[in-house]
């Protein structure tokens, strides 16, 4: 039989994508926290998160966003094969450009308050404790709490709200909503910086742009008009409208960090350590044909064929032929991304059907099956128990299907029967039993690659999980002169003390005496247009900074003597 011919490679280019394993999320909100203080602190964003952790099932934030009926994001297919935005084409958008009704409203994120504490400072004396009231940070009035950005986190999955999620509706009997089958687990939510942005191709302005070096989606803020047509065509709802500057913002993928090889805020503040970032390189002249295959099942598997081998020569070649640096083209062959999405098949895309072609994936959570199981008396990491009660999983196999697969059950499956087979396989490794090779066989595994598993998702340290080359122009060099040599418990006295003097714990001196948790705009610049890298000794620490005054070295001077 004649060997079929290697399909031919088209352009290539490089992705910055993201990997988070759900089977380690606690629901902290660490990553939350950090990333609304680095980025959204700011007069007009508050209501907006760029990463939120949602209880699922829930109906998520804003409330229930994957109910595209009612939102229209995203692209369909038409009977001709192409694609074609949910919400319409040029000319719906210019009959509707002044009054785009296919928005959340506020009630749908939910009206953001604050406390009247200067009434417990300054309330006069009587028989009764002060309070402070909530009061909306929009109106300045006292207001009821009634939503917020995880409301659905107070009932974890109880039927009360769990009926809710567009999801559950959407599956009706397969699954039950009853209380001794309550489920939950957390999933984490940023910009998905998809390849096939349904938000760019929503922008009337141009104003939404997917950069070529490296896939991040941003906003021209001086382009943007304000029409919030990228709210609408985003069908996972990550667009946000400033109220005050009148512009639409969105998760950056902490681009500044990046660029210098550091990972975002909310990877390098994840407490289970849950998230993975590196580069992946795609044939981006078949991004329109994997993305309107006609079987929704299929797209799975149309978006897989689009990532490449950084390991093959031809795909080397073809990288370097147009333009992509080779550290980037080595970055790629180290990539965390490529081994969990590609070669382990663990990693899957959240709502595929949307045929954005999402790069942040997602790989299923087993634990609940492993608790169940020993909650019964059986074993919970023998392999044929875990195999079996894949099957009947607490969460619903069904229920994750339609988050990570369109519906297809088999792609979560074949993913959790991996996680169970390391699990048993590794057991009988830490025990100095003899693994069972039959384990890896039914998953399609060698041993070798169910111990690689085991160390990228269990013992993976900081440069195995952040895999980020530097942007075009910052090499190798540069990256060295911001990287953080020290401990975050480097104050006097505490546990991380290496030497360094500090203020304290919580204050702005904390740390080492010139941190870069968080690397200065005016100061990169600086870096990437000189040759002795610039005075970076006035950075700034975005992180420890309140949003108030000017701390010298956050903003360029204004001297206009300067050239």
């Amino acid at each position: 039989m004649a060997q079929r011919e290697p399909r031919p490679i088209g352009r290539v280019m490089a992705q910055v994508a993201m990997v988070m394993n759900l089977d380690k999320c606690i629901g902290c909100h660490t990553c939350s926290v950090t990333c609304k203080q680095a980025w959204t602190n700011r007069s007009g964003v508050e209501y907006v998160w760029f990463n939120n952790v949602e209880t699922r099932p829930g109906q998520g934030y804003p409330r229930r966003y994957e109910d595209q009926e009612r939102w229209q994001g995203g692209w369909k297919r038409t009977a001709g094969g192409r694609l074609k935005l949910v919400a319409g084409g040029k000319l719906k958008k210019l009959a509707t450009i002044f009054a785009n009704p296919k928005l959340p409203r506020l009630q749908d994120y939910y009206e953001p308050w604050t406390y009247d504490y200067d009434n417990l400072v300054n309330a006069p004396l009587g028989d009764d404790f002060p309070v402070a009231r909530p009061q909306s940070l929009i109106t300045g009035k006292p207001t009821e709490i009634t939503w917020s950005a995880n409301w659905d986190d107070d009932l974890g999955g109880a039927p009360q709200l769990a009926t809710q999620d567009p999801v559950v509706q959407q599956l009706g009997e397969r699954v039950r909503m009853e209380f001794a089958e309550t489920f939950m687990f957390y999933l984490p939510r940023i910009c998905e910086h998809c390849l096939n942005p349904s938000c760019v191709a929503s922008c009337p302005s141009g104003a939404m742009y997917k950069r070529a070096e490296d896939g991040i989606v941003l906003v021209d803020q001086d382009r943007c008009r304000g029409w919030r047509m990228c709210v609408t065509g985003c069908p996972y709802k990550k667009v946000y409208f400033n109220h005050k500057t009148g512009k639409a913002e969105k998760c950056t993928l902490c681009y500044p960090r990046v660029e210098v090889g550091m990972p975002t805020v909310c990877s390098e503040t994840c407490v289970g350590r849950l998230r993975y970032l590196g580069v992946i390189l795609y044939d981006v002249d078949r991004v329109g044909e994997a993305a309107a295959v006609e079987n929704p099942h299929d797209l799975y598997e149309s978006q897989l064929d689009l990532f490449l081998d950084p390991m093959d020569q031809r795909v080397r070649q073809a990288a370097l032929r147009d333009g992509i640096p080779q550290h980037w083209i080595d970055s790629a062959a180290r990539s965390p991304i490529y081994t969990l999405a590609k070669r382990f098949r663990l990693a899957l895309p959240l709502h595929p059907e949307y045929r954005t072609m999402p790069m942040v994936w997602y790989i299923p959570p087993l634990s609940p099956v492993v608790d169940a199981l020993s909650r019964t008396g059986h074993d919970g990491e023998d392999a044929d128990n875990l195999f079996a009660a894949i099957d009947t999983l607490r969460i619903p196999v069904e229920y994750l299907a339609e988050l990570f697969s369109a519906g297809d059950p088999a792609p979560v499956t074949a993913a959790l029967q991996r996680l169970a087979a390391m699990r048993s396989h590794m057991r009988a490794v830490n025990l100095e039993q003899t693994p069972d090779p039959d384990i890896a066989d039914r998953v399609g595994l060698t041993a070798r690659d169910i111990t690689d598993m085991y160390r990228l998702l269990a013992l993976a340290k900081y440069d195995d999980r952040y895999v980020i080359p530097t942007a075009y122009g910052v090499d190798d060099a540069d990256r060295g002169v911001i990287e953080e040599m020290g401990c975050s418990l480097d104050f006097e006295g505490g546990p991380g003390m290496s030497g360094f003097s500090a203020s304290g714990a919580l204050g702005e001196a904390s740390g080492r005496a010139t941190p870069a948790t968080v690397e200065n705009f005016h100061a990169l610049r600086i870096r990437q247009s000189s040759d002795d890298h610039g005075d970076l000794s006035g950075r700034v620490n975005l992180l420890n900074w309140d949003g108030n005054g000017r701390p010298p070295g956050l903003f360029p001077d204004n001297d206009k003597s300067q050239p």
